[in-house]
Protein backbone atom coordinates (compact mmCIF):
# COMPACT_ATOMS: atom_id res chain seq x y z
CA UNK A 1 0.00 0.00 0.00
CA UNK A 2 1.05 3.50 -1.13
CA UNK A 3 1.86 6.35 1.85
CA UNK A 4 -1.35 8.07 0.16
CA UNK A 5 -3.16 5.05 0.57
CA UNK A 6 -2.46 4.55 4.11
CA UNK A 7 -3.05 8.02 5.00
CA UNK A 8 -6.13 7.95 4.01
CA UNK A 9 -7.22 4.69 5.70
CA UNK A 10 -5.87 6.41 8.78
CA UNK A 11 -7.76 9.50 8.33
CA UNK A 12 -10.90 7.06 8.34
CA UNK A 13 -9.85 5.52 10.80
CA UNK A 14 -9.76 2.56 10.29
CA UNK A 15 -6.67 0.16 10.15
CA UNK A 16 -5.76 -2.83 7.96
CA UNK A 17 -6.57 -4.92 10.38
CA UNK A 18 -10.24 -3.35 11.13
CA UNK A 19 -10.52 -3.99 7.23
CA UNK A 20 -9.41 -7.50 7.65
CA UNK A 21 -11.72 -7.83 10.73
CA UNK A 22 -14.47 -6.53 8.59
CA UNK A 23 -13.81 -8.39 5.52
CA UNK A 24 -13.58 -11.81 7.46
CA UNK A 25 -17.04 -11.30 9.12
CA UNK A 26 -18.86 -10.42 5.58
CA UNK A 27 -17.53 -13.57 4.57
CA UNK A 28 -18.43 -15.47 8.01
CA UNK A 29 -21.85 -14.22 7.21
CA UNK A 30 -22.03 -14.91 3.82
CA UNK A 31 -20.64 -18.14 4.65
CA UNK A 32 -23.65 -18.96 7.00
CA UNK A 33 -26.04 -18.58 3.96
CA UNK A 34 -24.62 -21.86 2.38
CA UNK A 35 -26.21 -24.34 4.44
CA UNK A 36 -29.28 -22.72 2.85
CA UNK A 37 -32.78 -21.49 4.80
CA UNK A 38 -35.82 -23.59 5.78
CA UNK A 39 -39.17 -21.59 4.95
CA UNK A 40 -41.82 -21.64 7.82
CA UNK A 41 -45.48 -20.89 7.57
CA UNK A 42 -46.92 -18.72 5.21
CA UNK A 43 -44.74 -15.41 6.22
CA UNK A 44 -42.18 -16.93 2.70
CA UNK A 45 -39.25 -15.56 5.70
CA UNK A 46 -36.86 -18.27 5.96
CA UNK A 47 -34.81 -19.21 9.04
CA UNK A 48 -30.87 -18.73 8.36
CA UNK A 49 -28.07 -19.77 10.24
CA UNK A 50 -26.76 -15.56 8.78
CA UNK A 51 -28.52 -13.85 12.14
CA UNK A 52 -25.36 -16.05 14.16
CA UNK A 53 -22.96 -13.88 12.05
CA UNK A 54 -25.25 -10.83 12.36
CA UNK A 55 -25.43 -11.29 15.88
CA UNK A 56 -21.43 -12.34 16.32
CA UNK A 57 -20.13 -9.25 14.20
CA UNK A 58 -21.96 -7.30 16.98
CA UNK A 59 -20.54 -8.85 19.85
CA UNK A 60 -17.23 -9.54 18.84
CA UNK A 61 -16.26 -6.65 16.61
CA UNK A 62 -18.41 -4.06 18.22
CA UNK A 63 -20.53 -1.43 16.92
CA UNK A 64 -18.16 0.56 14.68
CA UNK A 65 -16.46 -2.71 12.86
CA UNK A 66 -19.49 -5.27 13.12
CA UNK A 67 -21.65 -2.83 11.71
CA UNK A 68 -19.43 -2.11 8.72
CA UNK A 69 -19.35 -5.70 8.18
CA UNK A 70 -23.45 -6.78 8.10
CA UNK A 71 -22.90 -3.23 5.67
CA UNK A 72 -20.23 -5.16 3.53
CA UNK A 73 -22.34 -8.10 3.41
CA UNK A 74 -25.56 -6.29 2.39
CA UNK A 75 -23.83 -4.05 -0.22
CA UNK A 76 -22.61 -7.19 -1.95
CA UNK A 77 -25.99 -8.42 -2.17
CA UNK A 78 -27.44 -5.51 -3.10
CA UNK A 79 -25.14 -5.29 -6.58
CA UNK A 80 -26.37 -8.86 -7.39
CA UNK A 81 -24.36 -11.33 -5.57
CA UNK A 82 -26.45 -14.21 -4.27
CA UNK A 83 -24.87 -14.62 -0.96
CA UNK A 84 -28.40 -14.72 1.25
CA UNK A 85 -29.37 -17.99 2.08
CA UNK A 86 -31.36 -20.10 -0.93
CA UNK A 87 -28.88 -17.77 -3.17
CA UNK A 88 -30.93 -14.63 -3.11
CA UNK A 89 -29.04 -11.33 -3.81
CA UNK A 90 -29.90 -8.18 -1.18
CA UNK A 91 -32.55 -6.66 -4.06
CA UNK A 92 -34.97 -9.75 -4.25
CA UNK A 93 -34.76 -9.73 -0.76
CA UNK A 94 -36.01 -6.41 -0.18
CA UNK A 95 -38.58 -6.82 -2.79
CA UNK A 96 -39.90 -9.71 -0.72
CA UNK A 97 -41.33 -10.44 2.89
CA UNK A 98 -37.72 -10.79 4.78
CA UNK A 99 -37.29 -7.07 3.49
CA UNK A 100 -37.28 -5.80 7.10
CA UNK A 101 -35.70 -8.20 8.56
CA UNK A 102 -32.46 -7.72 6.25
CA UNK A 103 -32.64 -3.96 7.39
CA UNK A 104 -33.20 -4.53 10.43
CA UNK A 105 -29.18 -6.80 10.38
CA UNK A 106 -27.69 -2.93 10.71
CA UNK A 107 -29.26 -1.32 13.50
CA UNK A 108 -29.34 -4.81 15.36
CA UNK A 109 -25.32 -5.11 15.27
CA UNK A 110 -25.19 -1.12 15.78
CA UNK A 111 -27.37 -2.22 19.34
CA UNK A 112 -25.41 -5.28 20.03
CA UNK A 113 -22.20 -3.33 19.58
CA UNK A 114 -22.72 -0.11 21.69
CA UNK A 115 -24.08 -2.46 24.03
CA UNK A 116 -20.79 -4.92 24.42
CA UNK A 117 -18.70 -2.30 24.37
CA UNK A 118 -20.30 -1.51 28.05
CA UNK A 119 -19.86 -4.49 29.46
CA UNK A 120 -16.14 -5.15 28.95
CA UNK A 121 -13.84 -6.47 29.84
CA UNK A 122 -15.11 -8.54 31.94
CA UNK A 123 -18.35 -9.72 29.40
CA UNK A 124 -20.37 -11.59 32.02
CA UNK A 125 -22.40 -14.15 30.02
CA UNK A 126 -26.02 -13.03 31.87
CA UNK A 127 -25.54 -9.06 30.34
CA UNK A 128 -24.08 -10.91 26.87
CA UNK A 129 -27.13 -12.92 26.74
CA UNK A 130 -29.41 -10.26 27.41
CA UNK A 131 -27.32 -7.67 24.72
CA UNK A 132 -27.44 -10.36 22.07
CA UNK A 133 -30.81 -11.05 22.67
CA UNK A 134 -31.93 -7.50 22.50
CA UNK A 135 -30.23 -6.83 19.09
CA UNK A 136 -30.31 -9.94 17.59
CA UNK A 137 -34.06 -10.97 18.32
CA UNK A 138 -35.87 -7.73 19.06
CA UNK A 139 -34.20 -5.04 16.84
CA UNK A 140 -34.41 -7.72 13.90
CA UNK A 141 -37.92 -8.88 14.96
CA UNK A 142 -39.46 -5.20 15.08
CA UNK A 143 -37.74 -4.33 11.74
CA UNK A 144 -38.92 -7.41 10.43
CA UNK A 145 -42.32 -6.76 11.65
CA UNK A 146 -42.59 -3.78 10.14
CA UNK A 147 -41.18 -5.14 6.85
CA UNK A 148 -43.90 -7.86 6.50
CA UNK A 149 -46.74 -5.22 7.02
CA UNK A 150 -45.53 -3.51 4.42
CA UNK A 151 -44.48 -6.16 2.37
CA UNK A 152 -47.52 -8.87 2.81
CA UNK A 153 -51.29 -8.72 3.48
CA UNK A 154 -50.52 -9.86 6.90
CA UNK A 155 -52.67 -7.91 9.94
CA UNK A 156 -50.40 -6.35 12.45
CA UNK A 157 -51.36 -9.32 15.16
CA UNK A 158 -50.11 -12.09 12.14
CA UNK A 159 -46.95 -10.20 11.36
CA UNK A 160 -46.25 -10.68 15.71
CA UNK A 161 -46.60 -14.20 15.29
CA UNK A 162 -44.88 -15.33 12.70
CA UNK A 163 -41.80 -14.52 14.76
CA UNK A 164 -42.72 -17.11 17.07
CA UNK A 165 -41.61 -19.78 14.77
CA UNK A 166 -37.80 -18.36 14.68
CA UNK A 167 -37.85 -17.71 18.60
CA UNK A 168 -36.44 -20.84 19.65
CA UNK A 169 -33.56 -20.98 16.50
CA UNK A 170 -32.50 -17.47 17.67
CA UNK A 171 -32.54 -18.25 21.11
CA UNK A 172 -29.80 -20.99 20.65
CA UNK A 173 -27.93 -18.44 18.18
CA UNK A 174 -27.38 -16.03 21.01
CA UNK A 175 -26.24 -18.67 23.31
CA UNK A 176 -23.42 -19.76 20.41
CA UNK A 177 -22.86 -15.65 20.07
CA UNK A 178 -22.60 -15.40 23.75
CA UNK A 179 -20.21 -18.17 24.82
CA UNK A 180 -17.96 -17.42 21.22
CA UNK A 181 -18.06 -13.66 22.30
CA UNK A 182 -16.71 -14.18 25.86
CA UNK A 183 -13.73 -16.14 24.75
CA UNK A 184 -12.86 -13.84 21.93
CA UNK A 185 -12.87 -10.75 24.17
CA UNK A 186 -11.24 -13.52 27.38
CA UNK A 187 -8.25 -14.27 24.30
CA UNK A 188 -8.07 -10.92 22.68
CA UNK A 189 -9.00 -7.70 25.25
CA UNK A 190 -9.32 -4.82 23.48
CA UNK A 191 -10.95 -5.76 20.52
CA UNK A 192 -13.46 -3.80 20.73
CA UNK A 193 -12.19 -0.48 21.33
CA UNK A 194 -14.37 1.04 24.47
Amino acid sequence: MTDVGSARVSRLGISARDMAQIAVFAALIAALGLPGAITVGFSGVPITLQTLGVILAGAVLGARKGTAAVAVFIALTLIGLPLLSGGRTGLTALAGPSAGYLVGWIPATLVIGLLTARILPKYPIALGLLINALGGIVVIYVFGTVGLLLRTDLGVGAAITTNFAFIPGDLLKVVVATVVAKSVHRAYPGLIRT
